[in-house]
Order: structure tokens, then C-alpha cells, then sequence
């Protein structure tokens, strides 16, 4: 964890290249809509928690008139989409999205750009130009984890790929990744590959489905949410337990632990913080204020390592997921590092 908190105060010295005046007077009659497209998961769930704790503040503190939350039933662009244009029809301001697709929504961002509304994708991004985009670099995230991978088994050898949610661009861009890192180190080779949807429950019954067609697998490379299911997976079917990357899910974090102290078990875990729709609120709201704000934004992915592993799991809920909630000042201090 002490990578991100390092991060975020590197940017918080950038942040006095930008005005320190929130303009929340401007913005205390404007009205906020998150758009979230699937919360099957421990990290939407915490997602969601740090969004409406953010917006609950900024609410009673008159920063916005209002900040409400809105997720679909079904994981369907058509229906965030509907979503969307009823978000335009009830006089929204801006809308922060989480999006089903990158590209299958932009007629809907188009519409709301069109209408005057301001639009913040985060997370999972969409790419129409009229849009911000708010994302870690998920195509480094996979190279990394075979990086990491390399210096823990040099001589290679079978990989098992768990992805995310089938169309979702989190997904491509963090299995397109793994791919290029699997290129570089051509010692390893993809044996197999299963879509866990981010969820344990999911990612357990798809590796179960898999495992008895694959060869010795020495490692898996993952995108969060699915790491435990993998490890009760190889298990539950008598096999070695492989080098498995986690995702800062509070039950990886605690199976970790668990083989740290029983057999030396060392990994990796990296994810995305829920605590982005924090930050994404805070960038629609400087938007909003009039500020000039760069149509795409990075911020760092959130790393544990072994050294940080019991500091992680004694600040994760149960149940929940590694984070950090980003505040106005952070948020100044992404845009500056933007421009």
C-alpha cells in the first residue's frame, strides 16, 4: 500500500499548479448522477460505499445539490444506456460512468454531451470524445503481473488466465497486457482461459470447469476479485497450488496470509481502488466549476506486496477490498499532473 500513499503525495506536492479555490459556490446548485453498470462483486460493492460516503459529504457540505447512485439490474448496455437517458430527462448536470462497454454507450454519452451534461467515465471507460476518461493503466497492470511472474519463475513455464467481465474494456485492456508480458518472456505460455467476472463464486466454478483439461499449470494471472476462487479450485481438485497474482480482495489478502505462515507462500496483488468514483466525483465537480480538465486521467494502480501484506489486511474489512479514498486536493492534484 505504501506505493499508492507515496503516489498520491508526489501528486498532492503538483497540486498548487492549480487553483486552490475549490469553486464549490459554483457548483452548490448542480446536480450529480453515477451511472454504474454491475455490483456482483466485492469491489463494486466498496466502490459504491466510498461513491456514496463522498457524495453524502459533499452533499451536506452544499458542495452539490445532489450526488445519487444509480446501478442496472443486468449488466446490459442497452439498459445502462435507457439508464443514461433518463439521467438526461431528470436535468442532471454531470454523470459518472461506469460502463458496460467502451464503445456500445457512446451514443447515449453523445446524447448527454449534446443536452449539456457533463460526462466522467471511470473505471471501466467509454471512448467517445465528448466524454472524460478516468483509468489506471490496465495494459501495465497485465505486463506486470507477468513481470513479476518472470523474477519468480525464471524458467517459465503453463499459465492459466482468469478474466473479467466478458465486453467490459477493464478487461481487454488488462488481458492485453498479460498477452504482451507473456510475449516478452516467451518462457511462459497461456494454457487456458476462463472469465471470472471479478467474483470469487464465479472465477472458483470456471477454474473448477477448466482444470482437469490442463497440463501443470506454474502460474495465473488474474484482474481481481477471483484469486481465492482459484486457490479453493486447485484444491478442491488435489493440485499443486500455483503462483496465483491476487487483487486486494480482502479474501485473497487473508488466504495469502494464511500460506505465508504455513509454507512461505510469496505473491503479488494489484488492483484498480474502489475509491476511484471518490476521485471521479471530485473531477466531475471541478468540471462543473469551470475548470480546465484534461479529457483523460491516470492514476496509480494500488500494489501489496509481501512486505506490505499485514498492514493491507489489518485496514480491509472483511469482506471487502483494499483502498483509498481520494479527496478535492487529490483530485486538483490529478489534473495538474495532466496537464
Amino acid at each position: 500500500m505504501t506505493s499508492i500513499l507515496m503516489g498520491a503525495a508526489t501528486l498532492a506536492l503538483m497540486a498548487g499548479a492549480v487553483h486552490a479555490d475549490s469553486h464549490s459556490a459554483a457548483t452548490a446548485d448542480k446536480r450529480i448522477a453515477l451511472s454504474n453498470n454491475y455490483a456482483g462483486n466485492s469491489w463494486r460493492q466498496a466502490m459504491l460505499q466510498t461513491y456514496e460516503e463522498t457524495a453524502e459529504a459533499a452533499v451536506a457540505d452544499g458542495v452539490v445539490a445532489a450526488a445519487d447512485a444509480f446501478t442496472t439490474s443486468e449488466n446490459q448496455t442497452t439498459e445502462q444506456a435507457a439508464q443514461i437517458q433518463n439521467m438526461i430527462l431528470q436535468g442532471y448536470d454531470a454523470i459518472l460512468l461506469n460502463a458496460a462497454s467502451p464503445t456500445a454507450l457512446n451514443g447515449a454519452v453523445k446524447e448527454a454531451c449534446d443536452a449539456g451534461v457533463k460526462v466522467i467515465s471511470f473505471d471501466s471507460i467509454v471512448t467517445e470524445p465528448c466524454a472524460w476518461r478516468i483509468a489506471v493503466d490496465f495494459v501495465e497492470m497485465g505486463r506486470q503481473e507477468v513481470d513479476y511472474l518472470a523474477t519468480r519463475l525464471p524458467e517459465g513455464g503453463n499459465l492459466l488466465e482468469i478474466r473479467g467481465l466478458a465486453g467490459v474494456s477493464t478487461d481487454d485492456a488488462i488481458s492485453q497486457g498479460i498477452h504482451e508480458g507473456v510475449e516478452k518472456h516467451s518462457q511462459f505460455k497461456i494454457v487456458g482461459s476462463v472469465h471470472g467476472d471479478w467474483a470469487q463464486d464465479v472465477a472458483q466454478k470456471a477454474v473448477a470447469g477448466i482444470l482437469p483439461s490442463l497440463p501443470e499449470v506454474v502460474g495465473v494471472v488474474t484482474q481481481g476479485g477471483d484469486g481465492y476462487g482459484a486457490a479453493e479450485a486447485f484444491a478442491a481438485a488435489g493440485r499443486p497450488t500455483p503462483l496465483i497474482i491476487l487483487g486486494n480482495r480482502q479474501d485473497e489478502l487473508k488466504w495469502w496470509a494464511e500460506q505465508r505462515d504455513a509454507n512461505g507462500y510469496e505473491t503479488l496483488s494489484l488492483s484498480i481502488a474502489p475509491g476511484v468514483a471518490s476521485l471521479a466525483f471530485w473531477v466531475g465537480q471541478q468540471i462543473l466549476a469551470g475548470e480546465d480538465v484534461p479529457k483523460d486521467l491516470t492514476v496509480p494502480f494500488l500494489t501489496i506486496t509481501q512486505d506490505d501484506l499485514d498492514s493491507a489486511l489489518e485496514t480491509t474489512p472483511e469482506g471487502s477490498v483494499a483502498n483509498v479514498s481520494y479527496t478535492l486536493e487529490d483530485a486538483q492534484a490529478v489534473i495538474a499532473g495532466a496537464k
